[in-house]
């Protein structure tokens, strides 16, 4: 016997079990006393975990659901606060850089003689200018006129 002939036995009974746990698990699957076993189970672990949910919450003590849920936006927070640090980093770097020149425009020649019009239209506006002032001055009460009353 050599070791064709021993790994060709395992080979063998390694098959022969996996047809029979599969020929076992399909009639268990089948049965409705398994299945109605498994299903109340499940039924008696979700009741378990919402007992042990109101227990905790009335003894004011999160939950594993309710620390992953903090865990969670925390890491949000932090990711948004990063971004933010990285944007003020970058608004710092535009600001310690300094200013370029502005570029240097030619004075502009002015005339010892006002242009022309520019006399008229002071002259037109003068007199408006002083009848506003004497408006709201007379429209005061100064001191002198509110002792003589």
């Amino acid at each position: 016997m050599g070791a064709t002939t021993e790994n060709s036995l395992v080979d063998r009974i390694s098959r022969q079990g996996e047809e029979a746990l599969g020929r076992l698990a399909e009639e268990l699957a089948g049965s409705p006393i398994v299945t109605g076993a498994v299903t109340r189970v499940f039924e008696a672990r979700e009741r378990a975990v919402q007992v042990q949910e109101a227990a905790l919450g009335a003894l004011n003590i999160p939950s594993a659901a309710d620390v992953e849920r903090v865990t969670r936006r925390l890491r949000s927070v932090s990711q948004r606060l990063e971004s933010i640090e990285d944007a003020l980093d970058r608004v710092e770097d535009r600001l310690a850089k300094p200013a370029p020149a502005p570029a240097k425009r030619p004075a502009a020649k002015r005339s010892a003689a006002p242009a022309k019009g520019a006399t008229a239209a002071k002259a037109k506006r003068a007199p408006a200018k002083r009848a506003a002032a004497s408006k709201s001055s007379a429209s005061k009460p100064t001191a002198r006129s509110a002792t003589s009353k």
